[in-house]
């Protein structure tokens, strides 16, 4: 019986130490796949919803994405033309929204806070680059 059981504790942690060498390999894969049965089985309750199937501001409206200082009753209202908001910018903000539990101009603030960094461009909204010289 304590062969049985030396050799499971053996076999797990050789198998831990494995799967930690090796994490790098697995570990994204990993959270993509949890990340998208979490969308595609929401929580009872959840704060938000999907996006609606249409790509128009009415939609990006219902969806959450406006408030006092992002509104787009003005596009609605103004029967404008164009097809509302870039499509991977709402995902991005919404998975923010969700994963944070935030509202939509924190959510906002963050994503392009991400998109800067990116980019090279500083919090401040200079740019990070060691050559850049301004003249103010």
């Amino acid at each position: 019986m304590a062969y049985l059981l030396y050799s499971l504790v053996f076999l797990t942690i050789v198998s831990g130490t494995i799967l930690y060498l090796l994490r790098a390999r697995w570990l994204p894969q990993f959270q993509e796949t949890v990340a998208q049965l979490q969308d595609r089985f929401p929580r009872a309750g959840g704060l938000y919803s999907r996006l609606p199937g249409s790509n128009t501001f009415a939609g990006d409206m219902e969806a959450g994405l406006s408030s006092s200082t992002f509104d787009l009753s003005g596009n609605i209202h103004g029967n404008d033309s164009r097809g509302g908001l870039d499509d991977a910018a709402k995902r991005e903000i919404l998975k923010i929204m969700k994963r944070r539990r935030v509202q939509f101009d924190e959510a906002r603030r963050m994503y392009m806070e991400q998109r800067f960094s990116a980019n090279g461009i500083g919090a401040d909204g200079r740019p990070k680059d060691p050559k850049f010289v301004s003249f103010s």
